[in-house]
């Protein structure tokens, strides 16, 4: 099994700077090749105090070992090799980058607070008849959306106060569970990764910052228009959250179909009967 880098250079885990240091130089001059030039093994042995003290010189490189153990002291200079990989070629900021994407801030990472959301999407049909497909029609339909509350405008917040900033997480949105070299960040529990608190709700929306209503909006149908066509109303959809911008109203037409005509894509078709006798005649 290979040795720990604080035994091979014959120092104790807690030993400091100085101490390491003392203990690499006295090594270093027994083994050293010049002194040793036909041992072969005194070669070996210097390459060996040389990779032990590369490493634990090195604070980052150390405070890595200490937390991982011999898993992680293994592919020091001079020591067994992992897999091919030599520690000093192991980038904590890229292991970093990497637990990121994994743990929401990796090593140290910082998350800010939640940003703007927009809001959803609203779909709403109307019917019109075959006629006023034709030429086009003003329609007046109702819609049933979330909107910024009256009361609070939007903040939750009972009128005359507001969100105040997250005193668990200082308004960054997250809270980081220290694990040694690691610092795994995860959502504020209080503000749920806003980054402010209602103190004080609003009584009307009750810090939702949202109410239901139901607004009536004109709607223009443009000429020609069929079943499955889609007006947009911009903004008139379901209320952002965090100050971010409302989404969309989309109105979709539904035809009713004619007694008389057929369409097929953009022709009118009327089927008109006619007597034997006046068959020949038709052009």
């Amino acid at each position: 099994m290979t040795r720990s880098p604080y035994e091979i250079l014959g120092v104790a885990k807690t030993a400091s700077d100085d101490e390491i240091k003392k203990a690499y130089r006295k090594l270093a001059r027994r083994y050293h090749p010049d002194r040793n030039p036909d041992d072969s093994s005194a070669e070996e042995r210097f390459k060996e105090v040389q990779g032990a003290y590369d490493l634990l010189s090195d604070p980052e490189k150390r405070r890595a070992y200490d937390t991982f153990g011999s898993t992680a002291g293994r592919g020091f200079p001079g020591g067994a090799d992992t897999g091919g990989v030599r520690f000093e070629e192991f980038n904590l900021g890229d292991l970093g980058d990497l637990l990121g994407g994994m743990f929401g801030g990796g090593l140290g990472g910082r998350r800010g607070a939640r940003g703007p959301v927009r809001g959803d999407d609203v779909e709403a049909h109307v019917r019109i008849s075959f006629e006023d497909s034709l030429k086009g029609a003003q329609v007046r339909i109702p819609v049933e959306v979330d909107t910024a509350c009256s009361t609070c405008h939007g903040t939750g917040a009972a009128p005359g106060t507001s969100p105040v900033t997250c005193p668990q997480c200082a308004g960054r949105g997250v809270v980081s569970d220290s694990q040694g070299l690691f610092a795994i960040s995860q959502p504020c529990p209080r503000c749920q990764g806003n980054g402010t608190v209602v103190e004080k709700p609003c009584g009307s929306c009750r810090g939702t910052g949202r109410e239901r209503t139901t607004n009536r909006y004109q709607v223009k149908i443009p000429a020609g228009a069929r079943t499955g066509t889609k007006v947009r109303l911009k903004g008139k959809g379901t209320a952002g959250a965090y100050g971010g911008p409302a989404g969309d109203l989309f109105v979709v037409v539904d035809v009713d179909p004619s007694a008389l005509y057929e369409r097929r894509g953009s022709d009118l078709v009327l089927d008109v009967p006619v007597t034997y006798a006046e068959a020949p005649l038709a052009r």
